[in-house]
């Protein structure tokens, strides 16, 4: 589990706490007489202090180490791939963490095997997912041994490998990672000009979280679905896994599992609706019929067919049965009582919504419609002051959200969300990339997040304690 089962319900119920309290961002700006530095002034940490190295600005009393750089090599001998994304920690043994890292590679980008493939003749060829026409497909998950104690790296060795464009994913209950593929490339297609595919892609994968290094097999999830992944949520208990799609008319689904715990075995791929609503556009992106935030939706849940999906259609499928469309799912974190989940370019001003499910008390079981899920807009803040293009998420010790915004220019941050729906700013670098995998450590001393295009892998500390919400 990304952390012990105390620390993980502490974090639940704080956030859950608030969710009945939900205020739009244009009535929080309005409270606090129009200014979105007023609304950020009395939660959160405070004001930014400018990096003198002209990287991470953090508030006062915090500070950040560069712990990981894409191509360093690595403790199996391999190159650390680019492009990190999401991540999860999980309790590693003699109180060590471990990081499960992806790398949103495509087939044409460095990977761990280096020019040409040549080291991956150094690995068990039958552990490499696609190992292409003249060179591996260079995606894949890294692990990061951690000790928050010393704030030092202990190894980093290639878990997953021969996948493409791994881009989010999720914690297990049961201490493992699934990486998700965010494309649909088939066996046989061109992809750049080197590779070729030997096998089909947009599959969902699971490793197990292990200090040792070592590649776990990479056996596709196909049960799970063939489309553009982003990110995937467990249910505690019921083994219930959510997973986003990163469309701008994608649907949110749920992969109901025959056995929980063993995803291979099998399982029901479904598709959100709305309950007196078919084909409900949540987007929000036209003058009238816009969901209101705190609106709660009532839901059911479609059987899809053939979730491998060779047309790449389960999306539309979904929709003409009466599926809900959502705008470009992406991070989505399982909080313990509902699941938070961003999607990127919803809102009328297309800069991001961050949504609520709560699952049914008989959630995918016969009697669910009895006592259905519900949907809610958590917030739609559409004011680029106070969050723009929420991706990747996760929940804080102290029952915040911490979303990483996933846009270009001087200004790329870090945002804190309170359980009310206030924004308040926690880091801003100026690498001009993308932060994505935000994750805490089992022990809540230090906040992961990687700087995506620049390749590296960030340690935080500081006054967690002391957040104000």
């Amino acid at each position: 589990m990304f952390a012990s089962r105390r620390a993980f319900l502490r974090t639940s119920t704080a956030f859950a706490a608030g969710l009945t309290g939900l205020r739009s961002a244009s009535d929080l700006l309005a409270k606090d007489r129009g200014s979105a530095s007023q609304s950020s002034s009395a939660i959160g940490y405070g004001a930014l202090v400018t990096d003198p190295e002209g990287m991470l600005d953090l508030p006062a009393g915090f500070s950040y180490r560069v712990i990981s750089r894409a191509g360093e090599r690595m403790a199996d001998g391999l190159f650390l791939p680019g492009k990190p994304d999401g991540m999860a920690s999980f309790a590693g043994p003699d109180g060590l963490t471990l990081l499960m890292r992806n790398h949103e590679c495509s087939a044409e980008d460095l990977g761990a095997f280096g020019e040409a493939g040549v080291l991956a003749a150094s690995v068990d060829q039958r552990s490499i997912y696609d190992r292409g026409t003249n060179a591996p497909a260079s995606g894949g998950v890294s692990t990061l041994v951690y000790d928050t104690r010393t704030q030092k790296v202990v190894r980093q060795f290639m878990r997953i490998a021969g996948t493409i464009r791994n881009c989010a994913g999720g914690p297990t209950p049961w201490g493992s990672w699934i990486t998700c593929e965010e494309t649909i490339e088939r066996a046989g297609e061109q992809s750049g000009e080197r590779f070729r595919c030997r096998e089909d892609h947009g599959y969902c994968f699971e490793a197990s979280a292990t200090a040792t290094p070592g590649l776990a097999p990479a056996i596709p999830l196909k049960a799970m679905g063939r489309f553009r992944h982003e990110a995937v949520a467990v249910l505690p208990g019921s083994g219930i896994v959510y997973l986003t799609e990163d469309m701008d008319d994608g649907a949110l689904y749920r992969f109901l599992p025959n056995t929980p715990g063993k995803l291979l075995a099998g399982g029901r791929l479904q598709a959100l609706a709305i309950v007196g609503q078919d084909s409900r556009d949540t987007r929000n992106w036209g003058e009238s019929d816009r969901i209101a935030p705190a609106d709660r939706q009532q839901v059911r849940w479609l059987d899809l067919e053939d979730p491998e999906s060779p047309n790449d259609d389960l999306r539309y499928r979904s929709f003409a049965a009466g599926g809900a469309r959502f705008a470009r799912g992406e991070g989505i974190w399982n909080c313990g009582s509902h699941v938070a989940f961003a999607c990127t370019s919803g809102g009328s001003a297309r800069l991001g919504q961050v949504w609520s499910y709560r699952p049914s008390r008989f959630e995918g079981q016969p009697n669910e419609k009895s006592e259905p899920g519900e949907l809610e807009l958590f917030i739609e803040p559409n004011d680029s002051r106070l969050v723009e293009n929420a991706d990747n998420l996760t929940a804080a010790p102290w029952g915040d959200l911490i979303v990483c915004e996933d846009r270009s220019g001087p200004e790329v941050r870090l945002v804190g969300v309170t359980p009310a729906g206030q924004c308040y700013p926690l880091a801003n670098n100026h690498k001009q990339t993308e932060f994505a995998g935000a994750v805490f450590s089992p022990d809540g001393s230090t906040l992961f997040v990687n700087l995506q295009v620049a390749g590296l892998t960030v340690a935080i500390t500081g006054p967690w304690h002391r957040a104000v919400s």
